[in-house]
C-alpha cells in the first residue's frame, strides 16, 4: 500500500471512495501508516503506533463494530479513518471524535462523508442514552483546514490545550516532600487499584470535562498501554496511609524508534483535594523527571489544559517546561 504517492488537487476531487467497518488486526498497520503520515500536516501530537491503536480500540469505551470507520480509494488504499470514544457524563455522554484524511485526498466529498458518519453514530447514541450526547474533536491551532471543516459542521471552540516540552540535559532539582509523606511506586493489588482510582477521581473532580475513572478502565490501561512502566507510576502516601498525590510517566519505545528521539511523557499528575498547597505536585513532578534523567531519557513532554484551575501551567513552567504547540478543542451537541 502506497500512502505517500502524490495525487494532484484535481485528481483528489475526482477520487471515488468507499466506506467500510473496521475488520480488526488486519487493519491496524494501515491505520498506523495513515496516522503517521497525517501527523506531519495535522501536528496533533497523538500516538500513532500499532500498539497504541490496539490498546485504544480494546478500551471499554469503544465498540469496534460501531465506533470505528475506514474509507478506501478505488485501488483499495486507506485514505481516511475515524473513531469515536464514548464516556458517561453528568449530562449524558461525551463522545470524542478522532479522524484523519490523507493529505492528498482531502476533498469536500470525503470530508463530508466522514462527518456524516460521525453524526449518524452520535444520533444512535442519543437515541440509546438519556440526557445529551456531546460530540468533541480537536485541531492544532494553526490547522486552518481542520478548523474550518469542524466549524462548517457546527462545532464551536470550547477549550485550549498546550503541549509543553522539557529537555533533561540539566540537573533536576531535588523533590521536597512534606514531613511524613512517602514517595513510592503504585502497588499492583486490587485494593491498591481501588485506592488509586479514588485518588484520581478526587484529584480531578473539579476539572473541566472530568470523567470518573473506574477500576476496570485502569486495569485495561495499565495492561495494554504501550507506554506504561510501573517504575514511573508514582504516588505520595500521607502519614496516615492515604494516597495523596500521583504522577504517571511513560516511554513509547516504538515512537522513539520511528522518530529517532529519546523522549518520555508525563501522562497525568494530580493532588487529592485536601492535600493541595503542600508542594506535593511539584515534588511528584521533580521525582518523575529525576527518574527519566537517571534512565538516560533526554526530554519529556506533556499536554495540559491551558486554563487549568489548579495552576498546573505555572507549575510546569517553574520547573522548565515550555509551550511548543497549542491545540483547540471543539464540541457540538448531537
Amino acid at each position: 500500500m502506497d500512502l505517500t504517492g502524490s495525487l494532484s488537487r484535481r485528481e483528489s476531487k475526482r477520487m471515488t471512495f468507499t466506506s467500510r467497518p473496521y475488520t480488526g488486526e488486519a487493519d491496524l498497520q494501515a491505520i498506523s501508516d495513515l496516522l503517521t503520515l497525517c501527523e506531519t500536516s495535522d501536528r496533533l501530537g497523538m500516538p500513532t503506533s500499532v500498539a497504541h491503536l490496539r490498546s485504544d480500540f480494546a478500551s471499554p469505551t469503544v465498540d469496534p463494530a460501531r465506533d470505528l470507520r475506514l474509507w478506501d480509494d478505488a485501488a483499495g488504499n486507506l485514505i481516511a479513518f475515524a473513531n469515536i470514544d464514548n464516556r458517561a457524563a453528568d449530562h449524558g455522554v461525551d463522545s470524542l471524535l478522532r479522524f484523519r484524511l490523507h493529505p492528498n485526498a482531502r476533498s469536500a466529498a470525503l470530508a463530508t462523508d466522514v462527518m456524516a458518519w460521525a453524526s449518524a453514530r452520535t444520533t444512535e447514541l442519543d437515541q440509546e442514552h438519556s440526557g445529551k450526547v456531546i460530540l468533541q474533536s480537536g485541531a492544532n491551532v494553526d490547522d486552518v483546514w481542520r478548523r474550518t471543516l469542524l466549524e462548517r459542521h457546527g462545532f464551536s471552540v470550547i477549550r485550549y490545550f498546550w503541549r509543553m516540552d522539557h529537555p533533561l540535559d540539566t540537573l533536576i532539582s531535588e523533590p521536597c516532600f512534606p514531613a511524613g509523606f512517602e514517595l513510592r511506586e503504585t502497588g499492583e493489588t486490587h485494593e491498591e487499584a481501588v485506592a488509586w482510582v479514588e485518588l484520581f477521581n478526587q484529584s480531578f473532580i473539579d476539572h473541566w470535562n472530568h470523567h470518573p475513572l473506574t477500576v476496570e478502565r485502569l486495569f485495561h490501561l495499565n495492561a495494554t498501554r504501550p507506554t506504561y512502566r510501573r517504575e514511573y507510576d508514582l504516588v505520595a502516601v500521607a502519614p496516615d496511609g492515604t494516597l495523596a498525590a500521583f504522577c504517571v510517566g511513560g516511554i513509547d519505545v516504538e515512537e522513539n524508534t520511528r522518530t529517532g528521539r529519546n523522549e518520555s511523557s508525563i501522562d497525568v499528575l494530580g493532588t487529592r483535594r485536601g492535600y493541595r498547597k503542600l508542594g506535593l505536585g511539584r515534588a511528584m513532578l521533580l521525582a518523575a523527571l529525576q527518574r527519566f534523567r537517571t534512565d538516560g531519557i533526554t526530554s519529556t513532554r506533556l499536554i495540559v489544559d491551558a486554563a487549568s484551575p489548579s495552576g498546573a501551567t505555572r507549575l510546569y513552567e517553574s520547573v522548565g517546561f515550555r509551550v511548543t504547540q497549542q491545540y483547540v478543542r471543539y464540541e457540538r451537541e448531537a
